[in-house]
């Protein structure tokens, strides 16, 4: 058997791994468009934020793959301001490039084959038994065949070195009444560099950049910009995650948790759904572990969404005072 998987990222390498370990005969094949795995555009596209916990540890962090260890999570709506705990040894700052050439170095022990230079513009360039669309968003196989379902956002981040704010254990992410919100993330300790970003939750006519400089001046945030970065954000689940003998995977397929944006965790996940299903001859199994996985949230998620933008057009503040009513109902429910 063999297996194309479109995009060497995060989601394109779990996908392989779980492959070669359930079933270590499969020819896997990873085509990435890009001529280096991991330093590449796509390899700095996210704020970098990532949880381990439960199943997610079956992913262990080498020492050069993460920057800082987050104990502290600051989140902002409004006027109200919640700062939460994290035991240490579950929240990280990755090192992204490095975590992605990581996961490659594994899979390629394991015997998976990784073309760069090898950029897929049509599925008929591909012939593997099956193709795991592992190539984000906007996803080259979807626009390829006209299936475009799922909400859509975007974002913009900027990173500086020699921040007057760095603070190497905290993350803040703010919502201040509009439909999205900014996050400060600290990056490389040995720069003092912060991720400061802004995400929406649909595409805006306007350009981030104003809004993103705006919330800079709020809070004095100042260092010397090294590097930008911006790209669209499939916001929750991204319907179909089968097609035929297509498997969707990563922001192709499941797209990033509704309220955060975090999507590390997913493309991990579904990767490692994806091989394991193809593998052991199940592959019809796959939307099924997807919604049971993720359902609750995405539901939920979604459900809020379209209430706080409706909303939001009447009144901003009641906005953010049944968006701060739902983010302690859910904490209590997570908890």
């Amino acid at each position: 058997m063999r297996v194309d998987i479109v995009g060497g990222g995060i989601a394109g390498l779990s996908s392989a791994t779980s492959l070669k370990k359930h079933d270590s005969s499969i020819d896997v094949i990873i085509h990435e468009k890009n001529a280096k795995i991991g330093y590449n555009h796509e390899g700095r596209k996210c704020g970098e934020a990532h949880s381990v916990a439960d199943i997610w540890k079956k992913w262990t962090l080498k020492e050069n793959s993460y920057f800082n260890m987050i104990t502290k999570g600051e989140v902002i709506i409004g006027d109200k301001k919640r700062v939460y705990e994290r035991p240490p040894g579950i929240g990280f700052i990755l090192n992204r490039p490095e975590f992605i050439c990581q996961l490659a170095r594994e899979a390629s022990i394991l015997g998976v084959k990784i073309k760069t230079n090898d950029c897929i513009k049509r599925i008929k360039q591909l012939d593997g038994d099956y193709i795991i669309d592992a190539s984000g968003c906007p996803s080259i196989v979807k626009r390829e065949l006209g299936i475009k379902r799922g909400l859509i956002g975007i974002g913009y981040q900027q990173t500086f070195e020699d921040s007057n704010i760095f603070t190497p254990d905290k993350i803040i992410v703010e919502f201040s009444g509009f439909e999205g919100y900014f996050w400060i993330f600290p990056r490389n300790p040995k720069k003092r560099e912060i991720n400061v970003g802004i995400g929406f939750t649909s595409i805006p006519k306007f350009k981030l950049k104003p809004l993103l400089e705006e919330y800079k001046k709020k809070y004095d945030i100042q260092g010397k910009l090294n590097y930008s970065t911006g790209g669209l954000i499939p916001i929750g689940l991204q319907r179909p995650f089968k097609y035929k003998n297509i498997l969707f995977v990563g922001d192709a397929g499941v797209g990033t948790f509704p309220f955060s944006g975090q999507g590390i965790y997913r493309a991990l996940l579904s990767g490692d759904f994806a091989g394991m299903c193809i593998a052991t001859g199940h592959p019809k199994k796959y939307p099924y572990i997807i919604n049971k996985e993720f359902i609750k949230w995405d539901l939920i998620g979604k459900t809020i969404y379209y209430i706080n933008k409706n909303i939001n057009k009447i009144n901003k503040n009641i906005a953010l005072k049944l968006f701060n009513m739902f983010l302690d109902r859910s904490y209590t429910l997570s908890h």
